[in-house]
């Protein structure tokens, strides 16, 4: 069993920036891939970036390449996503995950968190 609990987000103005948390509990982190996911009102949610277990090897959606970073820290048991250049339609709600593999669907991610707010304003 994986918790995870996100936490950073907030209301920022368009071009600035936000670093998204999530903290795992559990010994076993290191052996899920992570992803961050968004979801806008009336939208479905979206994939944003995943990155493998020994965080070497990161995956982005189109949308965020060149602005968003994400990364983990085994010891720490905790992923992040740096966020630059927010753009208006960057406001969502911001959801970890963990899966068994870096190439999972979001239907094959496992644990989730509840979700941290981010809103850009123009």
């Amino acid at each position: 069993q994986v918790q995870l609990v996100e936490s950073g987000g907030g209301l920022v103005q368009a071009g600035g920036s936000l670093r998204l948390s999530c903290a795992a509990s559990g010994r076993t982190f290191s052996s899920y891939a992570m992803g961050w996911f968004r979801q806008a009102p009336g939208k479905a949610r979206e994939f944003v970036a995943a990155i493998s277990q020994n965080g070497r090897m990161p995956d982005y959606a189109d949308s965020v390449q060149g602005r968003f970073i994400i990364s983990r820290d085994n010891a720490k048991n905790t992923v992040y996503l740096g966020m630059n250049s927010l753009k208006p339609e960057d406001t969502a709600v911001y959801y970890c995950a963990a899966a068994a593999s870096l190439w999972a669907g979001s239907g094959e991610y496992e644990y989730w968190g509840q979700g941290t707010q981010v809103t850009v304003s123009s």
